[in-house]
């Protein structure tokens, strides 16, 4: 019997929640977040998961019940369940007017030419900039969201008009929305892997897959990752069009449903397992597929 035949579930999943937190505590250690401030907001989690989601029979479970299923002391229960009772919910999601207006620029057959490509557009007028954020940020200021992708280098501005540079909206420019799309982006991926963990047919399972290869020459680096940026943002933009059809916009119709895909090259960068496995005879440089 090998180890990986007597690992437990719980020994895999401990497993797996120290690879998650190794790049986490990178970040925040470079950010001087010290351990006392993580044991705490880990502390506060387990309490306002078990309490909100633990109860028995549709009730919420009691405090005796939290500290068994938490292993933290009633004390420390008590006081934590307050504090997660005077914080209320976090919205699950911000949305994002910077993004949706870029989004919009894209699929408003008024603000694009016959080809369907985005229009330059002046910043004021009946088909302006200004126009279409009024048709789909809100209240938002059409001057502030033109700041934040003039910042972003997602728009320019050259002779009293602005185009679109980039097909797709990251804040690179401000840190702390960077952040918020760690924390947004992380938990939305692991609550997709618990979903299927839980998922009793592969038919309820939400599409999870990778390609990873371990022998690629480090020259396709570059070139790897302009392809899949251009591939992944076509693929994108396609789902962002069938879901805008969809989209009821501000009118609530009760049966909402919040739906979100994420898609991402992710490089690894250093020697390859396959040079260290190489010398012991045990090699297996085929492509993988999870």
């Amino acid at each position: 019997m090998t180890a990986h035949d007597s690992e437990t579930t719980e020994d895999a999943l401990l497993a797996a929640t120290s690879q998650i937190l190794t790049p986490l505590v990178r970040v925040l250690l470079r950010n001087r977040i010290a351990c006392k401030a993580i044991t705490e907001l880990m502390r506060r989690a387990a309490v306002g998961v078990a309490h909100e989601e633990f109860g028995l029979e549709g009730k919420s479970p009691t405090q005796a019940r939290i500290s068994v299923i938490t292993g933290l002391h009633r004390k420390e229960v008590s006081r934590l369940l307050k504090e997660h009772q005077a914080a209320g919910r976090v919205p699950v999601e911000r949305r994002n007017r910077a993004a949706s207006v870029l989004g919009a620029w894209r699929r408003d057959p008024d603000f694009c030419d016959e080809q369907g490509e985005p229009l330059r557009l002046p910043f004021s007028g009946d088909i302006s900039f200004t126009e279409l954020c009024k048709r789909h940020s809100g209240d938002m200021k059409p001057r502030s969201i033109a700041n934040e992708l003039l910042g972003a280098g997602a728009m320019e501005e050259a002779d009293g008009l602005l185009s679109m540079t980039t097909r797709g909206y990251v804040p690179g420019n401000d840190p702390v929305e960077l952040v918020r799309m760690l924390g947004t982006d992380t938990a939305e991926f692991i609550e997709t892997i618990d979903h299927n963990l839980r998922a009793e047919d592969d038919a309820a399972r939400r599409y999870q897959s990778k390609v990873h290869y371990d022998n690629v020459p480090a020259s396709c680096e570059a070139e790897f990752l302009r392809y899949s940026s251009e591939r992944t943002q076509a693929l994108l933009e396609d789902l962002d069009r069938w879901l805008s059809a969809r989209d009821r916009g501000d009118q609530p119709a009760g049966d909402e449903q919040r739906i979100s895909l994420g898609l991402g090259a992710f490089q690894i960068v250093g020697k390859s397992p396959y040079d260290e496995r190489r010398s012991g005879g045990s090699a297996d440089p085929r492509p993988k597929e999870d």
